[in-house]
């Protein structure tokens, strides 16, 4: 378990905070639907429909739209509040993907927060909790491995 956390610099955070969000949440729900789509229960899915979800990497200044619709997530300009928000340093939630840290443990040291529908967040939390996802490796997003993966899916037969 790690027990400091990295936090990027207030004027990086500025920065990107002028960035637009939309790109990014694109590419969330792009993960998340190739990492837990085909792996949530129905009776998940089901409270998941049309909830409007948000994560929020507080040290960027970025906030991700996304919700369950259709059985997919499908990003969004949120204009409003969200059912659910979760924030977190983007390093905290590195870790989450990583496997490095748990998600309670973040929690009760005030490094992730939930805000909104309480059950909401419990129902994502034990869901998260109950598959059972690959580690994120870093390793395969070397410029050399995704090179190389390029190469064999493109050369001739």
């Amino acid at each position: 378990m790690q027990t400091s956390s990295y936090t990027l610099p207030p004027s990086v955070g500025q920065v990107l905070s002028r960035l637009p969000a939309y790109p990014g949440s694109f590419l969330l729900v792009a993960a998340l639907n190739l990492a837990l789509s085909k792996q949530l229960p129905l009776d998940v899915t089901e409270l998941l429909e049309g909830k409007k979800l948000r994560m929020r990497v507080t040290d960027a200044q970025w906030a991700f739209d996304f919700s369950w619709t259709n059985g997919r997530f499908i990003a969004s300009k949120n204009a409003s509040d969200a059912d659910l928000t979760i924030s977190a340093s983007g390093h905290d939630f590195l870790l989450l993907a990583r496997r490095q840290e748990d998600p309670d443990t973040l929690f009760f040291n005030r490094r992730l927060a939930m805000e909104g529908d309480t059950e909401l967040g419990l129902l994502v939390k034990n869901t998260l909790d109950a598959i059972e996802l690959p580690v994120l490796n870093l390793q395969q997003f070397r410029p050399a491995n995704v090179l190389g993966w390029l190469k064999s899916r493109l050369s001739p037969l």
